[in-house]
């Protein structure tokens, strides 16, 4: 009796259920260590994480306008998300090792993925019949060129 009338309480107080809340404290607890695993969320970061979204996200509507719909191809899609992330993760770490107070590899790392995943909207978007702006175009090579060079493997 008093534990449900302590729930409710909580309900009242909190908005939100027992089960909402440490589902709730279980997602902000993963996403506080994703961020601090990948060096903090700051502008580069949070600029990558849309890229990642939004080429995901512009990847499937190109597949379903060209009638190419494929979940392996989305499964493996998001894998390699993933692992552009552990990338950018160890990269921290390298930093961390060197002692260096300059995010050096984490900022090469998140400046490259940025181009690549920008290369690959724009890709999309022509998938779409979407315009993108030349400049657009031009940075995002500059990007990614500034990550690792013109011809390196992802």
């Amino acid at each position: 009796m008093i534990s449900k009338i302590g729930q409710t309480v909580l309900t009242a107080a909190v908005g939100s259920s027992g089960k909402e809340t440490a589902i709730g404290g279980a997602v902000a607890a993963i996403g506080t260590f994703l961020a601090v695993s990948l060096g903090g969320w700051d502008t580069a970061l949070k600029i990558l994480a849309y890229c990642m979204a939004f080429d995901y996200l512009t990847g499937v509507l190109g597949a379903i306008k060209t009638k190419k719909l494929n979940s392996d191809v989305m499964f493996w899609g998001g894998i390699r998300k993933g692992v552009v992330l552990a990338v950018v993760g160890l990269a921290v770490l390298l930093d961390q090792l060197i002692g260096n107070d300059s995010p050096v590899f984490r900022t090469i790392a998140l400046y490259f993925y940025i181009g690549r995943e920008g290369l690959s909207i724009i890709e999309n978007l022509g998938v779409l019949n979407v315009l993108v702006p030349q400049v657009m175009k031009d940075r995002l090579h500059q990007l990614n060129g500034k990550g690792g060079g013109k011809g390196a493997d992802v």
